[in-house]
């Protein structure tokens, strides 16, 4: 089955993917971070009996408890955007409830009881709000969740008090993180109630260059007006991005088009890869890609293979943990394997 990230949503050369996250908790337990251990169990085992009947008019549900699951799994999980890191090391009960194509998912017991989580590939933003509603409507029907007339729901931070939401497009800004500019753009958004960072690795520039935009507060606004104010800024920042492109192409030119096809023959042709070189060289081909400086004669989804070749996922399809050494030789593998042939 094809999953989310495999689909296209519109923008897809600067916005991978759109969000929203919905932070809910039940009123007869404690909070996640005062529940205790049998309440925990029961309030897992609650909720996933709810979501027993749930059916999606295009896709199946999958449920589990977290626990019978394996590190590998759980970690997998994780560098795709399932999991969050606090749940998959939580050693208390906690559950999840995930349609097939991973692109809707219900956490159980993480920060707070349920975090409600909608993907959709591009900008599509809608697509994922509308998804998301649908769930915690389902939700609200048979669980009474912790709710204030004059604060809204009620959440294990304050931050998410209020709708609760968590809205975010995850962006691929090489001409901008390239130039050094993520730092500054970040102070630039966050007068505007919204946050920048990088999804993968350290500091503000991570690897890769792709970023999630996200609005910090929750409180005072309502829903489409957080929405709303989120697309204004994506809609500046990928404008800023598309200046910055233009201006590399219209000066850099030759040295671009030969560290993109340098890049292509590394990672179609090296035997050993760290996924940090990978997911540079992978993201310049992007780039080149989405330019059109390089065509292949496949499509060709760079976002779907940054996720494969992250470690818990090669180990995951590899069914066991297998040191570095061997990562990077599966990682080359699958690189090799997968990277279309260019069209000349």
């Amino acid at each position: 089955m094809y999953k989310w990230f495999e689909a296209l949503g519109g923008n897809e050369d600067i916005v991978i993917a759109s969000g929203v996250r919905l932070s809910r908790n039940l009123e007869k337990y404690p909070f996640s971070k005062k529940i205790s251990d049998s309440d925990a169990i029961h309030m897992v085992e609650e909720v996933l009996k709810e979501f027993e009947t749930y059916a999606d008019e295009e896709f199946g549900y999958i449920e589990c408890n977290l626990g019978e699951l394996s590190e590998i799994e759980k970690f997998a999980m994780v560098e795709r955007q399932i999991l969050s890191k606090e749940i998959a090391v939580k050693k208390q009960c906690s559950g999840l409830v995930m349609s097939e194509d991973e692109s809707t998912s219900i956490l159980i017991n993480e920060e707070d009881h349920l975090k409600i989580q909608a993907l959709a590939g591009g900008a599509n933003m809608q697509k994922a709000y509308e998804k998301a509603n649908e769930v915690d409507d389902y939700a609200s029907e048979s669980l009474e969740m912790a709710f204030s007339e004059k604060y809204g729901y009620l959440t294990s931070s304050p931050s998410n008090v209020g709708t609760g939401l968590r809205a975010s497009y995850l962006m691929f800004l090489p001409a901008l993180g390239g130039a050094n500019k993520i730092n500054r753009l970040s102070e630039e958004v966050m007068k505007y109630g919204v946050g920048l960072k990088a999804v993968y690795g350290d500091g503000a520039e991570g690897v890769g260059h792709i970023y999630e935009l996200y609005n910090e507060k929750t409180l005072g606004s309502t829903e489409p007006e957080l929405l709303e104010n989120l697309r204004g800024i994506m809609e500046q920042v990928a404008a800023q991005e598309r200046k910055r492109r233009e201006y590399l192409l219209a000066n850099n030119y030759d040295e671009i088009e030969d560290q993109v096809f340098r890049s292509y023959g590394v990672l179609k042709y090296a035997k050993q890869m760290n996924s940090k070189d990978a997911m540079t060289l992978l993201s310049q081909i992007k780039f080149g890609a989405d330019v059109g400086i390089i065509q292949f004669e496949k499509p060709l989804n760079i976002y779907k293979m940054i996720m494969e070749v992250q470690p818990y996922s090669l180990q995951c399809r590899s069914g066991k943990y297998v040191g570095s050494k061997v990562r990077d030789k599966l990682r080359a593998q699958y690189l090799g394997a997968n990277l279309s042939e260019v069209i000349n």
